[in-house]
């Protein structure tokens, strides 16, 4: 009923002539195939509709689809000044047409001018616009109009790797492009399996031929260099002919220099030569049949570079017309065609070869793929588009929110000793800082740290602060980029191993750098030597009622208490080698030390570095940090930088 109605996707495809319906057809299919959420509305304008060019309409008419609207679009002329008035002819009929269908998406192909004018009338009517086959390049002015065509689209179904990098490259956003692959592929991959191929190659090569013993011949002129094109095809004739295998030659298209050609294939006797089947026009089914079981395909037709690749057909790409092109390992390019002898060549190395099939332009299921994207296209999302422009520095207009707000992150360090929560600003200054003493439990250590978040949040309210995210840890910078590894917990670095029967690690493991070189570490065996009375020296004072801690141990030490000197020796030692680990692991340009203990290790880890570590990392120069909270700052600028960066 009358709900329904809404939920179907309107789309209107639109054709222009025999080339871009090859690829529109099987996309139509799909969408008559699914009239529950589809309506499918055609148009068709330009090449379609003129008598020279076989009114190919009918075409459409006899694969059964109804015709919403035919418009007469070309002025005839054929020359450049035709194809703009063609343009202008288009825009002026097309807004009637489209403000009567109101379609929720247009579908247009490809480069010709007809798209063009497609393009633009649907854009300034605000309907959204998908493109197929954008970000390609032939190397001819289509390119530039393939790429206006692309600007004015919403979404994009392009065939290749290499179009989908370009379409991001010019600024297209990543979401709205899908990599289909081309939808003639569809019918193609599956078409090309027919039980009747001898048949088709028997008709026009005659009866005593075998499969991948002809070859296909399909030369068009190049209209900026013909004389060139000219040579190209006489040298290729000869080659052929000394060559000596049946060949299929198809007349050269319609373009500047085509008669130029034909006058050279008679003047060689082609047409008469017992080796040569020369023919005007092949159907595109037949001539996919021919193209998939020869021998070997010579010439510059985009056939070759295209649909030949997808059989794993030998193909001789002559001349520059098709270089632009991405091609599979079954193309061998002759650029500079220049000798009989060169072409020859190529034609021994390539003819009765087979090759891998290539996907590069697609794998057959280009209009599944297509439909679905269909699907997912959202219209209540704004039609603007919006380009992902590369970053450029940001303007000084101001903004009130960010003046009344200062972006920030809650920074976690899970110490051993005491539990700290920091609120960071965007600058690296630190607004307020909370420091508890951890409890022993786990479980009492989760509640205390929630709470002391929950009162950062609460405070930062009233601090005027925006709280962006939590960042915990410590870690290894690599090219200014944190390292996270498979789960974002890259850089345990308290956990390396240095000794295989250690002390026990809070971690449940032992002989961690951590068990250690922790102040928690030095506390314990500060207490330890406390409480065995080896701990007092002559000179040190000390409180019965103060806790005992790693300062006194260090202390100790100083004034020269051996058992303690000891203690730390090992701790210095472990940390040291912990840490010539991870520089025969990454092979950093500096070692940063932070934290109460820093200065006490600096020296004698620089001196175990370069006692122990390899000849690659034994000058390593080992810091102590001069931020205020490093493992604070740190955490923060995890958030800070991911919440406010660009993502392209």
């Amino acid at each position: 009923g009358e709900k329904n109605q809404y939920l179907k996707l309107r789309v209107c495809v639109a054709t222009c002539n025999r080339a871009d319906y090859s690829k529109l057809a099987p996309i139509m299919f799909g969408l008559k195939a699914h009239p529950d959420e589809f309506e499918l509305e055609v148009v068709v304008l330009g090449s379609h509709l003129i008598d020279d060019y076989g009114n190919t309409f009918r075409m459409i008419e006899q694969d059964d689809f109804d015709i919403g609207s035919k418009l007469h679009t070309i002025v005839r002329g054929e020359d450049e000044a035709a194809m703009v008035e063609s343009v202008g002819l288009a825009l002026v009929k097309l807004p009637d047409v489209l403000q009567r269908l109101r379609p929720d998406i247009l579908v247009v192909h490809g480069d010709r001018f007809d798209a063009l004018a497609l393009a633009t009338a649907a854009a300034l009517m605000n309907i959204r616009i998908l493109h197929l086959e954008g970000g390609e390049v032939s190397g001819t002015i289509d390119d530039s109009i393939r790429h206006a065509i692309s600007k004015l689209a919403h979404y994009h179904a392009c065939c290749t790797h290499m179009a989908e990098q370009h379409l991001i490259a010019m600024c297209e956003d990543h979401s709205r492009i899908l990599l289909a692959g081309c939808p003639s592929y569809d019918k193609l991959l599956s078409s090309h399996h027919r039980e009747d191929y001898m048949d088709i190659i028997k008709s026009w090569l005659g009866d005593n031929v075998g499969e991948h013993d002809y070859i296909v011949a399909l030369q068009h002129p190049v209209t900026t260099d013909i004389q060139q094109s000219i040579k190209i095809y006489g040298l290729m004739l000869d080659a052929l002919i000394s060559f000596n295998k049946r060949t299929l030659i198809l007349f050269p298209n319609i373009d500047a220099g085509s008669k130029e050609m034909v006058r050279v294939m008679r003047k060689k006797g082609i047409e008469q030569h017992t080796n040569f089947r020369a023919v005007k026009h092949i159907p595109f089914e037949q001539f996919i049949q021919l193209v998939c079981h020869a021998g070997c395909m010579i010439g510059n037709s985009s056939c070759g570079v295209r649909e030949a690749g997808a059989f794993g057909t030998p193909v001789i790409n002559l001349g520059t017309r098709q270089t632009g092109r991405e091609t599979g390992e079954n193309v061998l390019h002759v650029r500079d065609a220049d000798t009989h002898n060169k072409i020859y060549h190529a034609l021994e190395l390539q003819f009765g070869k087979r090759y891998p099939c290539s996907k590069i332009y697609g794998d057959g299921s280009a209009v599944p793929r297509i439909l679905k994207f269909l699907r997912t296209i959202d219209l209540s999302e704004p039609l603007q588009k919006t380009f992902c422009f590369p970053p450029v520095k940001d303007s000084i207009s101001q903004d009130i929110d960010h003046i009344l707000e200062t972006q920030s992150a809650l920074a976690v360090d899970l110490g051993g000793t005491n539990l700290r929560v920091a609120i960071v600003c965007m600058r690296g200054n630190i607004v307020k800082k909370y420091t508890q003493s951890n409890p022993k439990t786990f479980e009492d250590r989760m509640q205390l740290l929630l709470k002391m978040c929950a009162d950062a949040t609460r405070d930062a309210v009233c601090l005027n602060c925006r709280i962006l995210g939590v960042g915990i840890g410590g870690g290894i910078i690599h090219q200014n980029e944190l390292v996270h590894g498979s789960t974002f917990c890259a850089a345990e670095l308290g956990h390396i191993m240095v000794s295989l029967d250690g002390p026990e690690c809070s971690c449940g493991s032992s002989g961690c750098i951590e068990a250690y070189a922790s102040g928690m570490a030095l506390q314990r065996e500060a207490k330890r030597l406390h409480d065995e009375d080896l701990l007092k020296v002559e000179g040190m004072d000390m409180k019965h009622s103060e806790p005992i801690t790693a300062a006194h141990l260090i202390n100790a030490a100083r004034l020269g208490n051996s058992k303690a000197d000891a203690v730390l020796n090992k701790a210095s030692t472990a940390l040291g080698v912990g840490i010539i680990n991870i520089l025969h692991i990454v092979n950093p340009s500096l070692v940063i030390l932070s934290g109460v203990l820093a200065s006490y290790y600096q020296v004698p880890v620089q001196r175990i570095i370069s006692e122990r570590a390899l000849i690659s990392a034994q000058s390593i120069k080992v810091v102590t940090s001069d931020l205020e909270e490093p493992a604070l700052l740190g955490a923060a600028s995890m958030v800070l930088d991911y919440a406010t960066r660009r993502i392209y």
